[in-house]
C-alpha cells in the first residue's frame, strides 16, 4: 500500500477542530506523509472575516457560508482534478459538516479534541496569528462535538506528541 492509498482515491481530508487545537500543523505532516496537496482553510477566508476576528469578534453563520462554500468547492476542484488534499477547517457544527458532506465526495474528518487549557497555553505561545486567544471560549462555545452517527470523522487527542499524532491519524485512516 503507497501513502496516497490512506486517502479515499482521490480523495479529502478535512481536519477539523478549535482555533489552537494544531490543526495546521496535523494538516501540513499528514499532507506530507499521505503525497496530498495541503490547503489552510483559513487562507480562504474573506478579507471581511479576518478583520473581523482580528477585531476579537466572532464570526456568524452568515459570515462563515461564504468561507466554507469555497473550501468546499476547493475540496472538490482538486477531486475532480484527480488531486488528494488535507484541508484545515474548524468545521464546528455539524451542519457545517454536512454541508461539506453534500458537496465534497471522497470525504473524512479528523476532529482534534483536546483540552481548553492546553489549547489557550498554545495560543498564548502562537505569534501572528488573527485569531486571538480571547475568542477561544466562543470557539468552544459554538462547537458541537461530533457523535458516533458521524462515521467520517477520526478523533484525536492533541496532547500526544506531534508525531505519535500524525502516525495515530495515518494508521486510523489506512484501517478505514
Amino acid at each position: 500500500m503507497t501513502n496516497i492509498d490512506l486517502l479515499p482515491s482521490p480523495g479529502c481530508i478535512i481536519i477539523m477542530g478549535v482555533s489552537g487545537s494544531g490543526k495546521s500543523t496535523l494538516g501540513e505532516r499528514l499532507a506530507t506523509v499521505l503525497g496530498a496537496r495541503f490547503i489552510d482553510g483559513d487562507d480562504l477566508h474573506p478579507q471581511h472575516n479576518i478583520a473581523k476576528m482580528s477585531r476579537g469578534e466572532a464570526l456568524t453563520d452568515s459570515d462563515r457560508a461564504p468561507w466554507l462554500s469555497a473550501i468546499a468547492a476547493r475540496a472538490q476542484q482538486l477531486i475532480e482534478q484527480s488531486v488528494s488534499s488535507v484541508i484545515v477547517c474548524s468545521a464546528l457544527k455539524r451542519d457545517y459538516r454536512d454541508s461539506f458532506r453534500a458537496h465534497i465526495s471522497n470525504l473524512r474528518f479528523v476532529f482534534l479534541d483536546g483540552d481548553f487549557d492546553l489549547i489557550k497555553a498554545r495560543m498564548l505561545a502562537r505569534e501572528g496569528h488573527f485569531m486571538q486567544a480571547e475568542m477561544l471560549q466562543s470557539q468552544f462555545d459554538t462547537l458541537e462535538r461530533p457523535d458516533k452517527s458521524e462515521r467520517d470523522i477520526i478523533s484525536a487527542d492533541i496532547s500526544l506528541p506531534i508525531d505519535t499524532l500524525v502516525t495515530t491519524v495515518a494508521d486510523h485512516l489506512s484501517a478505514g
